[in-house]
């Protein structure tokens, strides 16, 4: 759908390409929390030197904005919002500890019911309006009223006061570690809540940010362009990147090619082949991560013929996950449950195995499989993700022998969430990472009942499970053994007696980017974020 919009975007693209190979660069993540030196405070760099006027491009493979409110906001845009939008705190995961961001300090009593947050002074909004505690105040309270999917992360909140213009108190219902939750990549952004209704569609925005939005063409292959805010808390030192811009690539050998060529700073991911020859070209450098980041398959469990749990279950023994892991070439290492290693609640005795034998035998009960009925599902992925189509391909290829035809179609984001909130098919293919560094959001966002689908796309309902999920919070922050076993006692339900999901592998992030670029780190509390104000050309 995008190909006869090429031509509408050449004058921007052509422009893109030229400040990029000028001084093409790609890093981010990195996220150095120490606070920001202020506009006024210098800097290192010296007074004469000539400031940067490259464009930083990232090449997304999907559309990058869904929703442009900082309180609802809940999908692919986070690449772009963590550089508009901040947050009290923000995560490091070489500390594994939050950092300062717009709050500078903070402390808990009360057995963690009780927390307050000292706030950054000197920081403006994009709208031109001071931050101050009245205005944090007013921005979560406004997020928990719209109870957009990512709000759950105040459900703790009881009442915020503002007892003064630099301080924020919070009162829990429960204890909570609230300056965790604060470093949340979604709903934990502070914002002009006065100036945010304008600025819903790309027309501006209300942030505190380094970036603001220069323009939005959605649709169009250079989707977003973001500015420098002048009067960004940290100041701005000549050699940062004042110009980004994000154009949307599905096809990874054209990002790589673009990246090649100089039009390009950043690919956020690419195929283990290209990787491998990422390492081993001149100009470009490479990245490997561990993350947070699995890959879910949603099974309907609200109609058609995965109703039946003995035809979910099938499935899940169908999928050679330790060949799809060989296949993806350090890529992905293979899951073993829902959560990934490094989060309270990962369980090593759930990793999961074919067994076509026994899919068989589970197939023929529902008068499916091998000389029996013909099965035929319907599953949607990620149009542009490789990894994901090798696992499509490698599930296909399995089904196949079981008499079970998968009639897979690669969709870009929109398209398919439409599909999935519709219930229109069987098999969903998605990725999912924590909201912050905490298993939670797996549960309750992906797996809690809900008459309105929406990322809970394998419609499960079970009451019980319901129940253990929301005690989560509240015992993760009292008794983190009776946590780490209610989380396995959970993974065992929804993995193996309602069979509601298959987890192959969790991503491992390869990232290639411009040589011409310092300062990046990859932080995986953040997907795919890329932190540009962090980021300098070489040399």
């Amino acid at each position: 759908m995008r190909w006869h919009k090429r031509l509408l975007v050449a004058g921007v693209t052509g422009a893109v390409a030229l400040t990029a190979s000028a001084c093409a660069g790609g890093q981010v993540r990195g996220a150095d929390k120490t606070p920001r030196p202020s506009a006024s405070s210098g800097s290192s760099a010296p007074a004469a030197a000539q400031a940067n006027e490259a464009t930083f491009v990232y090449a997304p493979n999907l559309d990058v904005v869904t929703d442009w409110d900082p309180a609802t906001s809940y999908s692919n845009e986070n690449i772009a919002m963590a550089n508009i939008y901040e947050s009290l705190t923000r995560y490091n995961t070489e500390t594994k500890k939050p950092e300062p961001r717009l709050a500078t300090e903070w402390s808990s009593a009360a057995d963690g019911k009780e927390w307050t947050f000292k706030l950054r002074q000197g920081v403006k909004f994009h709208s031109g309006k001071e931050l101050n505690a009245d205005a944090a105040k007013a921005a979560i309270e406004r997020t928990m009223k719209l109870k957009g999917g990512p709000a759950y992360i105040w459900d703790s909140v009881k009442t915020i006061e503002a007892p003064d213009a630099s301080t924020l108190k919070f009162t829990l219902k429960y204890a909570t570690p609230l300056d965790l939750i604060a470093s949340s990549g979604y709903a934990a952004y502070i914002y002009d809540a006065d100036a945010v209704e304008q600025a819903k569609d790309g027309e501006g925005d209300a942030g505190t940010g380094p970036y603001t939005i220069d323009a939005w063409n959605k649709g169009k292959e250079t989707e977003l362009t973001l500015k420098a805010f002048d009067d960004y808390w940290g100041g701005w030192t000549p050699e940062k990147y004042r110009k980004v811009a994000f154009r949307v690539t599905p096809e990874l050998t054209t990002a790589w090619q673009l990246l090649q060529n100089g039009e390009v700073s950043f690919v956020q991911r690419l195929n283990p082949q290209l990787f491998d020859k990422a390492g081993a070209t001149s100009g470009v450098q490479t990245t490997q991560t561990a993350s947070f980041q699995n890959l879910l398959l949603l099974f309907n469990t609200g109609n058609g013929p995965l109703k039946d749990v003995n035809v979910r279950k099938a499935i899940q023994l169908a999928l050679d996950y330790d060949g799809l892991a060989a296949a993806l070439k350090g890529a992905g290492v293979k899951s073993s449950g829902l959560v990934p290693q490094g989060l309270l609640g990962y369980s090593a005795e759930q990793a999961p195995a074919q067994n076509l034998e026994e899919a068989a035998r589970l197939l023929s009960m529902a008068d499916y499989g091998p000389d029996l009925n013909e099965l035929k599902l319907t599953l949607t992925y990620a149009q542009g993700d490789a990894d994901q189509q090798l696992m499509v391909t490698i599930l296909s290829s399995a089904l196949k022998k079981l008499n079970v035809t998968l009639q897979a179609k690669p969709l870009q984001w929109n398209a398919q969430w439409d599909q999935g909130k519709a219930k229109k098919q069987d098999i969903f293919v998605m990725y999912w990472y924590p909201d912050y560094a905490d298993a939670y959001s797996w549960f309750l966002n992906v797996f809690r009942s809900s008459e309105k689908p929406e990322f809970n796309l394998s419609y499960l309902n079970n009451p019980e499970i319901d129940k253990a999920i929301d005690a989560l919070p509240e015992l993760t922050a009292t008794d983190r053994d009776k946590a780490e076993q209610s989380y396995a006692d959970l993974q065992k339900k929804i993995l193996q007696d309602e069979a509601a999901a298959a987890v192959p592998y969790v991503q491992t992030y390869q990232r290639a980017l411009s040589a011409k670029v310092e300062g990046y780190v990859d932080n995986p509390a953040y997907p795919n974020v890329v932190f540009f104000y962090d980021l300098k050309p070489a040399g």
